[in-house]
C-alpha cells in the first residue's frame, strides 16, 4: 500500500519499485567503483604501474580495462549504442589491458571518473527493462544480455571482482587491504 492505495491500484507504483531497484543496483555500483579508486589511493607511481601478480597486468592497467572495456563499452557503447565507442572498442581489446605509452597516472585516473561521469548519463536515462541499442556481435554472436538491468548487473559484478583483483594486488604490494580503508568495517 501507497499512501493508502493498495499497490495494484497505484498507476505509478510499479515506476517507484523499478526506480528503487535501480537506485539499489546504481548504489551498490559506485560503492565497488569506489573501492577501485580508494584501494589505489597512496600507491606509488612505480608501484601502479609494476605488474603484481603472475598473469602480468598493473594496477593501473586495470584501471584503464575498467575505463574502456567496462564503463565506456557497456554504457555509452552497449546501453547508448554510440558508434564512435563501438568502433575505439572492436580494434583489440587487449590493447585496452595496457596504458597507452606517455599516458600519465593522473591522466588515467581522470579517464576513469570521466567515463563512469557519462556511464551515468547513460545509466539515468535508461529503463532497466529496455533492451541495448546495440550489441557486438562480432565479439559475442551467440551471448547476449537483454536489458539494461541485466547489463547493471553484469558491469556491478565485473567492478566488484576487479576492485578484489586490486585488494590482493594491494595487500601484495604493501600490506593494505580495504578493510582499512571500508567504511561498513567495525
Amino acid at each position: 500500500m501507497v499512501g493508502g492505495v493498495p499497490a495494484e491500484q497505484d498507476p505509478g507504483a510499479g515506476r517507484r519499485s523499478v526506480n528503487a531497484e535501480l537506485a539499489a543496483l546504481k548504489g551498490a555500483l559506485d560503492s565497488q567503483r569506489a573501492h577501485v579508486v580508494g584501494i589505489l589511493e597512496g600507491v606509488s607511481e612505480e608501484d601502479l604501474r609494476r605488474p603484481v601478480l603472475p598473469s602480468g597486468w598493473s594496477c593501473l592497467a586495470l584501471l584503464r580495462h575498467l575505463t574502456v572495456d567496462v564503463e565506456r563499452f557497456w554504457f555509452p557503447g552497449v546501453i547508448a549504442g554510440e558508434p564512435d565507442v563501438a568502433g575505439q572498442l572492436a580494434a583489440g581489446a587487449e590493447a585496452h589491458w595496457y596504458v597507452p605509452e606517455g599516458m600519465s597516472t593522473r591522466e588515467v585516473f581522470a579517464d576513469y571518473r570521466a567515463a563512469i561521469a557519462r556511464a551515468d548519463v547513460v545509466l539515468a536515462a535508461a529503463n532497466l527493462d529496455q533492451e541495448p541499442a546495440a550489441w557486438p556481435v562480432d565479439i559475442w554472436p551467440t551471448w547476449r544480455l537483454p536489458d539494461v538491468r541485466r547489463i547493471l548487473i553484469h558491469v556491478l559484478t565485473e567492478v566488484a571482482c576487479h576492485s578484489g583483483h586490486l585488494d590482493a594486488a594491494r595487500e601484495l604490494i604493501d600490506g593494505t587491504t580495504w578493510l582499512g580503508g571500508n567504511p561498513y568495517a567495525g
